[in-house]
């Protein structure tokens, strides 16, 4: 057998395995949908409303920073605060927090100068400081460049009246800005990523959690010792939830979609957050990385077809079906999950963001060194940081 046949039949197996991964997404996000229409149907939302304490890290100006944060201030939830941080006055972003402090006076909020931090993820020492300010015993962590509707509160605190449960995250939509760069970026969240989340939520159940929201009862990161255990990891939020899970809870997902306004807007930002995202997620769980293959649907179709034998029916079978696969599973996680009414008329980027994607997923083999917050670090076997130096600003 030539090495060309070889490779073929190598591939066409990948292609195979990856419409199967097509097909359990799509099941995750039928059940998805079944569970947010049961959800609103039985409306529990207003029995279960404990105080809580959100705490939200700032650093520099986001993205329509100004409106993220004003849309948690107006939350129909009977009592919460909300504490931020930040390393000092100078940062822009305390300018927009004092100014929210003062429109919205009746609802509680402080804001904490927590000066150099003191891990190597800077948003740790913040977490840290904010829990020990915070006066209640839920938590909701949510990053800056997030924006959400007012019953999110009432949404990611609803699952924890079930004791079972020791967390929460969510599902979120993917909002571009004005480049080519920014809309794949987008592109990738919004119909690769999510469908991943859901996959891994059919196959295993959830044993992480995302980045924009994490509600977590405070009792359960006293007990895994504080959150100065995440202290030197880069993706804390997937090792939270890893912990959670580890103890024995549950991991949920609520029904609400916050808004994730991407503020990549040149190639070399873009370049530079999706290698940070795959290197961590490869240096964190290297057989799961290699397992993401199968996330790569048209670009394994497209290599079979390229090194198939000339009479070869099975690759256009192939072809047709990845074509087909993909665009259905792109179609129904971004436009009825996660509520993306500008997907029809980007649906054209999905081969060119499927191709990006793809390389960047393979050129993250290469490599330890990530660039994050203006310092250069190596991430380490199981995902922690090394700081190597400063990086060119």
């Amino acid at each position: 057998m030539s090495i060309l046949t070889f490779s073929y039949w190598i591939l066409a197996a990948l292609t195979c395995g990856s419409l199967a991964y097509c097909a359990i997404a799509i099941f995750g996000a039928i059940r998805f949908l079944n569970r947010r229409k049961q959800s609103s149907l039985a409306a529990p939302l207003a029995a279960f409303t404990p105080p809580v304490s959100l705490l939200k890290p700032v650093y520099g100006v986001d993205r329509e920073l100004e409106s993220n944060l004003s849309s948690f201030y107006q939350q129909d939830y009977p009592c919460f605060e909300i504490l931020f941080s930040a390393r000092e006055e100078s940062d822009p972003a305390v300018e927009i927090v004092r100014r929210l402090q003062a429109q919205y006076p009746f609802v509680p909020s402080r804001l904490l100068l927590i000066g150099p931090p003191k891990y190597l993820n800077a948003k740790v020492h913040g977490m840290e400081a904010m829990m020990e300010a915070s006066a209640h015993r839920i938590l909701v962590i949510s990053d800056s460049d997030v924006r959400v509707a007012p019953d999110y509160l009432r949404s990611v605190v609803a699952p924890l009246s079930d004791s079972r449960v020791g967390m929460t995250t969510v599902l979120s939509r993917g909002v571009p800005g004005t480049t080519l760069w920014s809309q794949l970026e987008t592109f990738g969240m919004n119909t690769q990523f999510i469908p991943g989340v859901l996959s891994a939520w059919v196959l295993l159940g959830l044993k992480f959690s995302l980045g924009p929201t994490m509600t977590v009862r405070k009792t359960l990161v006293e007990q895994m010792g504080g959150f100065k255990i995440l202290g030197d990891y880069l993706a804390d939020d997937f090792i939270l939830g890893e912990q959670v899970a580890r103890m024995g809870y549950r991991v949920e997902i609520p029904s609400t979609i916050p808004e994730h306004l991407v503020f990549n807007d040149s190639f070399a930002h873009a370049l530079v957050h999706r290698l940070r995202w795959e290197r961590s997620s490869r240096r964190s769980r290297p057989a799961g990385y290699v397992g993401q293959v199968f996330m790569h649907t048209l670009p394994l179709a497209g290599l079979t077809w390229l090194v198939s034998p000339p009479d070869s029916l099975l690759s256009v079978v192939l072809v047709m079906l990845s074509l087909t696969g993909r665009y259905l599973l792109a179609a129904i996680t971004a436009s009825l999950v996660l509520q993306d009414r500008t997907f029809a008329k980007s649906s054209w980027l999905l081969p060119v963001q499927d191709a990006v994607s793809f390389l960047i997923w393979l050129g993250a083999f290469f490599g330890k060194q990530v660039e994050w917050r203006g310092a250069r670090f190596i991430v380490l076997p199981g995902g922690k940081l090394e700081r190597v130096g400063r990086a060119e600003k």
